[in-house]
């Protein structure tokens, strides 16, 4: 399995789907996103280096992911 980098949105929620397939999506908030990224055991990025904008495109393709 690669490394995740925050830049490797999709790449993550692929990765978020699959630790977390009962997850509602639209109730998720950002401080519990950000912990469910930076406790994937391949995630590599520096987690100080994420920013609101960067979890909300996540949770936006993880939601879209989930409900095409």
């Amino acid at each position: 399995m690669s490394k995740l980098y925050w830049e490797s949105s999709y790449e993550i929620v692929l990765c978020l789907k699959e630790a977390y397939p009962d997850t509602d999506v639209e109730t998720l908030g950002l401080e519990q996103l950000y912990r469910y990224i930076v406790t994937l055991p391949n995630f590599a990025d520096d987690p100080a280096l994420v920013n609101e904008g960067i979890l909300n495109e996540i949770l936006r393709e993880w939601y879209e992911e989930v409900n095409p």
